[in-house]
């Protein structure tokens, strides 16, 4: 992975965000924290509930994505 060249990383856990590697400079970094619906408790009602609201969460942050990146792109 050294040869590649990354120009955005894009972390959507906090265990990612901190333990993710190091990226040269250049590459910009755009952390969204989402919970984690492994971690949900309760019946299996509740917790595909939970599952289902954090991927639709995750759908409506992947449909900003490429505005959000044009965006923060002048940035570096």
């Amino acid at each position: 992975m050294k040869s590649i060249r990354f120009d955005f990383v894009v972390t959507v856990c906090d265990h990612a965000n901190e333990r993710c590697p190091v990226f040269p400079v250049r590459t910009k970094r755009l952390h969204v924290s989402f919970e984690d619906p492994a971690k949900a408790q309760g019946a299996e009602e509740e917790v595909l509930a939970v599952f289902r609201k954090v991927r639709d969460q995750i759908r409506a942050f992947v449909e900003t994505l490429p505005q959000v990146l044009e965006e923060t792109k002048d940035e570096r």
